[in-house]
């Protein structure tokens, strides 16, 4: 069976879904509208099964912690898909929240709410906050458990100062969601070479 390809979102509210599948049409992948929640309403186990339901790929998942800054069902889930043998997680998006108590992770490279890839972490309004490449959200400590390939820091879905809304299309999550989707093209090419 061909592995399902996957990239992790580590937002679940409302405006967080209504973005997801917008972009997920743009890209021509899908969204699991379903795992949106605060917190996820899903375990690990049940949305592997709606994964392998989707007609095709890739699948925008979301994942959500609710503001928890420990170990919550959003991460638990996270970790049961990535180690998952008939999924291939592409990337992660990790959103950056005002959550206390994280120890965050560690991110490739961020998109600000200007939508410019820079070398820093970046806040809930997507500004760039210097220091180490790092990500604080709450549900975005277990990534760096994770073997993720890529993982993309990212401001508040949807938001960010208007700078993200839907009616602007979203440009900083599509570009996110496309930036993960270069890679990943980048990276099977080399390995097919």
């Amino acid at each position: 069976m061909k592995k399902r390809k996957v990239i992790v979102i580590t937002d679940g509210d409302d405006v967080a879904r209504q973005v997801i599948e917008e972009v997920a049409k743009i890209i021509g992948g899908r969204c699991i509208s379903r795992s949106a929640g605060n917190p996820t309403p899903y375990n690990g186990n049940e949305l592997v099964e709606m994964i392998k339901s989707t007609p095709n790929d890739p699948i925008l998942v979301m994942f959500d912690d609710n503001g928890r800054g420990y170990k919550g069902e959003g991460e638990r889930a996270i970790e049961f898909i990535t180690k998952h043998p008939d999924i291939e997680v592409l990337g992660a998006i990790a959103v950056a929240s005002n959550t206390k108590f994280v120890e965050g992770t560690t991110i490739d490279f961020s998109i600000d709410r200007n939508g410019k890839r820079v070398e820093s972490g970046v806040n809930k309004d997507g500004d760039p906050v210097g220091g180490p490449l790092r990500v604080y959200g709450d549900t975005v400590d277990i990534l760096d458990k994770l073997d993720m390939p890529v993982i993309v820091g990212i401001g508040d879905i949807g938001k960010m100062r208007g700078r993200d809304h839907i009616k602007h299309g979203s440009p900083i999550t599509l570009k996110a969601i496309q930036t993960i989707l270069e890679w990943s093209e980048q990276h099977e090419e080399k390995h097919e070479t």
